[in-house]
């Protein structure tokens, strides 16, 4: 998200310096790896309107930086009526196309993959590539005149009137007119008692696994909704192929942790629960082989992400485990708060919001 505000900012002419603790391509946040789900279906349509807008401008990204991050695979939810009629019912309000499919016919198509009692195929989905995306929101912030420092981490935000101070570990000290804070899981930490109304955020460490699959970029996208033959309690399975096979995993179920101090080895109780998922509903993987890693999820109370604006601070944070896709769009409407406009009423810090 940073990244892409940086890139948003430098394009309207800002000076744009990066600050990043970790050196590029590192794994230590939220935004690692070979694969994001891109996707339109949302029964909300709030988020459809808000995909729509990432759309093009993922294709911008693509065209000035000469690099391929988004692949349209299309997408398949599947699981109770309730959830796939849902998204049917909003995609064709929002005028996007969506077909709905039986079990048989999902798996006439995608033989890889079972599905459960209802299926929604919606072809203007497909996956992020999360590496090649953050690389190139750099390569073009750098393009716009953005300075990048990784390896400098920062110890001290504080504001200072109408402006703010950044301090390095090194003690460097920077004044700016505003400074974006995309801190991932750090931002519980790093922004409480600086930032009025700032939600309370559950920072989770969450394993998602790849499993070896002949024909693993050939795959949809797909999202299996729980309450059907999924209990109720599972949080749901997401899954994608990636250039490191089907990536499949649980959704917001890890343990807390800070983000500081956490051990990365994988958890052999929650992979045997992937394991047994896969041998079950993913006959086109070899789930004797998983490849298991961890990341990290920063869920506010009501799912809704944060993004807004308090005196010289931007705040982005809180994207709960689906704000990926959004990526190309959420640097934009940063950018947007820095030059005085208002944040979207669904992202604005405030009150507590409900659950």
């Amino acid at each position: 998200m940073g990244s892409s505000a940086a890139w948003h900012l430098a394009s309207r002419g800002e000076q744009v310096t990066v600050f990043e603790q970790f050196p590029p391509g590192h794994d230590r946040g939220s935004s690692h790896g070979s694969s994001r789900i891109f996707r339109l279906a949302y029964p909300d349509p709030f988020y459809i309107s808000l995909a729509v807008r990432a759309l093009p401008l993922w294709h911008r990204l693509e065209e000035e930086t000469g690099r391929r991050v988004l692949e349209r695979t299309g997408a398949l939810d599947h699981g109770p009526a309730t959830a796939t009629s849902a998204l049917h019912d909003a995609l064709r309000a929002a005028g996007r196309p969506s077909e709905l499919l039986t079990p048989p016919q999902a798996a006439e198509r995608w033989p890889g993959l079972r599905a459960d009692t209802t299926a929604l195929f919606h072809p203007e989905a497909g996956r992020l590539h999360a590496d090649h995306a953050v690389a190139a929101f750099q390569q073009a912030a750098r393009q716009g005149g953005a300075r990048i420092r990784h390896g400098v981490k920062v110890t001290r935000l504080s504001v200072r009137g109408e402006r703010a101070e950044v301090v390095t570990e090194g003690e460097e000290a920077v004044i700016a007119d505003a400074v974006v804070v995309a801190v991932g899981g750090w931002a519980p930490s790093r922004l409480s008692g600086l930032v009025p109304g700032l939600p309370p955020m559950r920072v989770t460490q969450e394993q998602p696994v790849h499993f070896p699959a002949p024909d693993a970029l050939g795959w949809p996208s797909f999202i299996h909704h729980p309450g059907a033959g999924l209990p109720a309690d599972s949080g749901g399975i997401y899954g994608l192929g990636s250039d490191d096979g089907v990536k499949v995993g649980f959704h917001g179920v890890g343990p807390v942790v800070d983000p500081d101090h956490r051990d990365r080895t994988a958890d052999p109780r929650a992979l045997g629960r992937v394991q047994q998922y896969a041998s079950r509903w993913l006959p086109g993987v070899d789930h004797t082989a998983p490849a298991a890693t961890t990341c990290l999820y920063t869920t506010t109370p009501d799912h809704n992400f944060v993004i807004d604006r308090a005196g010289p601070l931007t705040v982005l944070a809180g994207f709960s485990g689906h704000g990926f896709k959004f990526a190309s769009v959420i640097g934009a409407l940063a950018a947007d708060l820095v030059g005085g406009a208002s944040a979207p009423s669904r992202f604005a810090l405030g009150p507590p919001r409900a659950s």
